[in-house]
């Protein structure tokens, strides 16, 4: 079980069109569903590049926590587009869909962490 992470000199890993999105972005996974006794199934470090985005996709049996930590763009929840900036907080829903654009010209940094509704 992991207890400190460091984004800053973890191993980023591209994520090509992710959930069917534009582009590759830049994620590292900070902590896995191994580095928690709860529900909790992971902490990711997500960069989204101009232009790039995390395509709109449904979920099940989670919620999900989108901090928007840089940047700015586009967040589609249950079909409506909202703007979002560094400051920004989401939660996507269980049965919710949802998705992430970069608009802008500089990168959108966000932080996702995702726990089960229910047993893990």
């Amino acid at each position: 079980m992991k207890r400190i992470s460091d984004w800053f000199q973890g191993d980023w890993q591209p994520l090509p069109e992710c959930h069917n999105g534009t582009g590759t972005l830049q994620n590292l996974a900070v902590f896995g569903p191994e580095d928690f006794d709860g529900p909790i199934r992971f902490l990711n470090s997500t960069i989204l590049p101009p232009g790039t985005s995390i395509g709109e996709h449904r979920h099940g049996d989670d919620e999900e926590l989108y901090i928007i930590l840089e940047g700015q763009g586009t967040m589609t929840l249950d079909g409506v587009s909202r703007p979002v900036k560094k400051g920004s907080v989401l939660v996507n829903c269980p049965g919710g869909t949802h998705g992430l654009r970069n608009d802008s010209e500089k990168d959108l940094w966000v932080l996702v962490l995702e726990a089960a509704v229910g047993p893990k």
